[in-house]
């Protein structure tokens, strides 16, 4: 199951009583816990909403015992109760099996959400057996529709070519998407086209991401580092990578002859090997990318 699937299940009220959310970006945790608590109405929420973190310090740390004896108490209002457990990818072995005890008879009228960091690891899976898992994480190729959903979610339509270009300028970073969706609905328009984004995103700045794939496609060696030099102000080089990778993957997906594939099936090993060097390492892998593409596009 998907992050789709978490909006379908949300817009039900989370009917199943117990579900486990796993994801490798943090972002998304905190989305599903925004969307969660919204379902309780403000006035009920010390009483009916209910997050306990499992990395939280010594004094502020629930013990298991405490966080079930929680979800089993009856909701103060009328309706269910929803109890969070943030983190439980650290729940120890002695804890796995008293949760899967209380999966034997859960209660009723809560609703407990298991929020996981990563892969659900072996003994996990087997103690959680009953529990509805929903995976978070968004494949980049499924980034547009997740940003299509997230703007209605804000009350904004967005075109497919409109939800292209954020993805294309700001890189495939979850939460500073979500960042430039909040600014576009200070706008006041419902739907939101390219152009309202360049103006909001790009303000005043002279060049885009685009001006820098087309320098480095037309071999201007002065002409990219001087877009670069604008954008690193900016921009984080790991942002700017995902900017580069889905340019070029819309580039592989028009009509193109063979040499111009082998060419970008060239680019695509150099943006692979770089990934972890820019992840780790900051602006000067990415500068040497650079490089790398400036000499391979004067080899076409």
């Amino acid at each position: 199951m998907s992050y789709r699937n978490l909006l379908d299940e949300i817009k039900k009220r989370l009917p199943s009583l117990s579900y486990i959310l796993t994801s490798s970006d943090r972002f998304l945790h905190a989305e599903a816990t925004a969307l969660i608590r919204d379902l309780v109405p403000s006035e009920e929420r010390d009483f009916n909403f209910h997050s306990f973190d499992l990395l939280a310090s010594d004094q502020d740390k629930a013990s298991i015992d405490q966080i079930l004896d929680v979800v089993n108490t009856v909701p103060f209002f009328a309706g269910r109760k929803y109890v969070l457990i943030e983190n439980f990818q650290k729940a120890v072995k002695k804890d796995l099996k008293k949760l899967e005890i209380y999966l034997q008879r859960p209660s009723e009228s809560s609703v407990l959400i298991l929020l996981y960091e990563g892969s659900l690891k072996k003994d996990a899976k087997e103690s959680l057996k009953g529990v509805k898992q929903i995976v978070l994480d968004i494949r980049e190729g499924d980034m547009p529709a997740w940003i299509r959903e997230k703007a209605k979610l804000k009350g904004l339509g967005l075109s497919d070519d409109a939800a292209g270009y954020l993805l294309a300028t700001i890189g495939p970073d979850l939460g500073m998407l979500s960042t430039e969706l909040e600014k576009l609905t200070l706008i006041g328009k419902p739907s939101i086209g390219r152009d309202d984004i360049a103006e909001v995103i790009e303000g005043k700045r002279t060049y885009g991401t685009f001006d820098l794939i087309n320098a480095i496609r037309a071999k201007d060696t002065e002409k990219t580092f001087r877009v670069y030099s604008i954008l690193r102000e900016t921009e984080e080089p790991y942002g700017l990578l995902g900017a580069l990778n889905w340019q070029y993957a819309q580039l592989l997906g028009e009509k193109s002859s063979p040499r111009e594939k082998d060419y970008l099936y060239q680019v695509f090993r150099l943006l692979n090997s770089a990934d972890m060097g820019i992840k780790t390492g900051g602006f000067y892998p990415f500068e040497l990318l650079l490089v790398k593409l400036l000499r391979l596009s004067a080899q076409r």
